[in-house]
This record gives C-alpha cells, structure tokens and sequence, in this order.
C-alpha cells in the first residue's frame, strides 16, 4: 500500500437517465432524500430555508441526515452551476466534487472525494469508509433513476450493514 492515494479517490457511473434529472437528485432534498439521505436540509446564506423543490445554490449550507443513523452532517455548496458540476464540504473539510456529462442515452456521474486527512482515523474513516459508502449510494442512485427500487435497508433491527 506504499503508493495509495489516501488523500482522494473517485468513483464512476453510467445512468440511464437525463442529465438535468440527475443534477436535481444532487441539489434538490426532495430528491436526495429518494437515494441517499432520511432527511436534506438547505440553507441559504441568510440561514432561511430553501424549498425542498428548488436548487441548490453556491454558498447554500447542508444538515443531512441518514436512516438508522444519529450522525448528523452540515456542511457548504460551494460550487453549483445548474447543470453538471457540483461540489460541497463534507466529513469536515474534505470536498466532494459531482462532474456530469452526457453519453448518449447515459450521464455519467463522477465523483471525487478528496482534502482527505492522512491520519489513521481519516484514513479508515474517510478515505476507506466514505470510498464503500459513495460507492453504494452511487448504486442506489442508478437503482432509484432506473428502477425505482430503494436498496437501502432502513429497518432498525438491521444495522449496521452494507446497504445503510
């Protein structure tokens, strides 16, 4: 493991689906809340709340919250141009990075992580934590859009597993 890049890592995937649907399952809590979080909160910089209908906007701030979970996540939009790139703080001050882009009947969404601490704490909770969660909510991304079908297990008897 000499030469891992513990610092950032990305993650790719095709979904069968518009771009602009795609970019609204990134910036709006009605629709982040269908693949990725029990509850979105948005923020404008006057702190009043955004409508769960409406898009995010650069300088916006986040409270997150997952199911089965008490771990409560805040953090900034600092970059949404409204069509394919946006980038938010998370896990404290790492930057989660969504580039979009078009293939045919596709978007290909792209994700990177990256500022990651490089102490054992960030590299096991962060680096290698965040990697397997990304990678399944990325999943469960293209399930919803394509499907419909929620992979995530949100029954309480259940946790912890893959899927939550």
């Amino acid at each position: 493991m000499k030469n891992f890049d513990w610092s950032s890592f990305t993650r790719t995937i095709a979904v069968k689906a518009d771009m602009s649907k795609i970019y609204d399952a990134w910036t709006k809590s009605s629709e982040i809340e269908k693949w990725f979080l029990s509850k979105a909160e948005y923020f404008n910089s006057e702190h009043k709340p955004i409508s769960r209908d409406a898009n995010i906007s650069k300088g916006d701030i986040y409270k997150w919250q997952w199911y089965l979970y008490d771990t409560l996540e805040d953090g900034s939009i600092t970059e949404a141009n409204g069509t394919n790139l946006v980038q938010f703080t998370f896990a404290g001050d790492c930057l989660v990075e969504i580039r979009l882009s078009q293939d045919e009947e596709y978007t290909i969404i792209e994700l990177t992580q990256k500022n990651i601490p490089n102490d054992d704490h960030s590299r096991k909770d962060i680096r290698l934590g965040c990697d397997s969660g990304w990678s399944f909510y990325l999943v469960n991304l293209k399930s919803i859009y394509e499907g419909g079908v929620d992979l995530r297990n949100k029954d309480t008897r259940l946790k912890p597993m893959m899927n939550n």
